[in-house]
């Protein structure tokens, strides 16, 4: 699975856990409602503080992958 992908998946399941609408999780994260469906929809292009806005409210940040985990 790509990066980006598992980065929507993982914001669409806790704001669904925590029974959170977009516009719910977009106030308490303090990012527009617009950016947050842009995130949830894995637009390629997103503003990495804002993410970081939604993710803290997780627990998460992002941070960096390596390419090729076997090694």
């Amino acid at each position: 699975m790509e990066h980006k992908e598992q980065l929507v998946q993982f914001v669409k399941e806790k704001r669904q856990l925590l029974n959170l609408t977009q516009p719910d999780l977009a106030s308490k994260a303090g990012v527009g409602l617009r950016f947050l469906r842009d995130l949830e929809q894995g637009k390629a292009s997103l503003r990495i503080d804002k993410v970081n806005q939604v993710l803290q409210l997780f627990g998460h940040k992002l941070g960096p992958v390596p390419l090729d985990r076997q090694k």
